[in-house]
């Protein structure tokens, strides 16, 4: 499956029908008098957010969404059908933007959410409806609402605990991989994510979600490289995972380089909770270990993680210092229940 994180939509609710102007026209009948019915409501849009989706790919191949008009209404009372309303499934999210792609009309950020996009027209009243003691054969109706046309932007932004930052080939992937079930692609050349992944994460009976972004490079907020169109997916996390490759000579330069982005990038991004970690130490002896952490501990003002994601070293501790950084309502725990009557163990 594709992903696409941001789609222009175009909807229109239903018109509301026309009401009718019609008379009794019975034989024995003397005064029959008005019997126009009213038309019926125009459908709504509505828009979901629904379980099992993680893209907009669907709106790539339909951007018109247009619900049906209401049916006028008919002689002898008889009312006009409902337009049937048309509803537009998001994955949990997605936010919904104006025309202007900077006015957020609403956020969902829960499954079964529903947010109205466009109300459809109220049907016209029939001429029945004007009967009055002195108007008792009125020959007016009124016509239905108009529908409401308008252009919306859906922008997905992935829900996750924990997002990974660095640099390309920094091991993002690979860590990913290791921890979970996703199976992103790795390859020893830069830029082998080139669409977010996500994955379930488990340690000490818990879970929690990651997400995979596409690396930064130098310049990514001038549009450099895939520039920064994927942070936006790290925004709902908790905590930032930033990774950095010990083998590079200028690791502190590579440290400063993602941070530069995060500030230019702003959203908060920078001041995040935020855990660094230095990556691929299979391939560093103890010495080397060392002098690299003095390096970044010293740009960073702050504690630095050994790990590798290939050897799994280091890979459990790193995972219990990002869930100490997620709150509790966020985990999903997986740890067996005890029957407090017969203390039997229940999956």
């Amino acid at each position: 499956m594709k992903f696409l994180d941001l789609a222009k939509v175009y909807i229109r609710s239903g018109a509301g029908g026309n009401g009718a102007v019609s008379f009794r026209r019975e034989k024995f009948i003397e005064y029959g008098g008005p019997n126009g019915g009213n038309g019926g409501r125009g459908g709504d849009v509505v828009v979901e957010a629904v379980d099992g989706l993680n893209t907009l790919i669907d709106f790539r191949y339909q951007q018109h969404f247009f619900a049906r008009n209401g049916q006028g209404g008919m002689g002898n009372l008889r009312t006009g059908a409902d337009g049937e309303d048309i509803i537009l499934r998001v994955p949990v999210g997605t936010e919904i933007l104006d025309e202007d792609e900077e006015t957020i009309i609403a956020d969902m950020t829960e499954v079964g959410q529903r947010v109205l996009l466009a109300k459809g027209g109220n049907g016209g009243f029939g001429n029945a409806h004007f009967k009055t003691s002195t108007n008792q054969a009125p020959r007016r109706a009124n016509p239905g609402q108009e529908a409401i046309e308008r252009t919306v932007w859906l922008r997905l932004k992935l829900i996750a605990d924990v997002g990974l930052l660095g640099l390309p080939n920094a091991g993002k992937s690979t860590f990913l991989a290791a921890t979970s079930n996703a199976r992103p692609k790795v390859a020893d050349y830069p830029f082998t994510t080139l669409h977010p992944n996500l994955g379930v994460v488990g340690v000490d009976g818990v879970e929690f979600v990651v997400a995979d972004i596409p690396g930064l490079i130098e310049g990514a907020s001038e549009g450099r490289g895939l520039g920064d169109m994927f942070l936006g997916h790290v925004e709902r996390c908790a905590v930032l995972l930033h990774l950095i490759d010990g083998t590079v000579d200028e690791i502190a330069e590579d440290y400063e380089t993602i941070i530069g982005e995060l500030e230019a990038y702003g959203e908060g991004l920078a001041d995040k909770p935020r855990i660094t970690v230095m990556n691929k130490i299979d391939a560093l002896d103890d010495e080397l270990r060392e002098m690299q952490r003095e390096f970044l501990e010293e740009v960073t003002g702050g504690p630095v993680m050994f790990m590798s994601g290939a050897s799994r070293e280091g890979v459990t501790e790193v995972l219990r210092a990002l869930r100490a950084q997620i709150d509790d309502d966020r985990l999903r725990r997986n740890a067996p229940e005890i029957d407090e009557e017969d203390d039997a163990w229940r999956p």
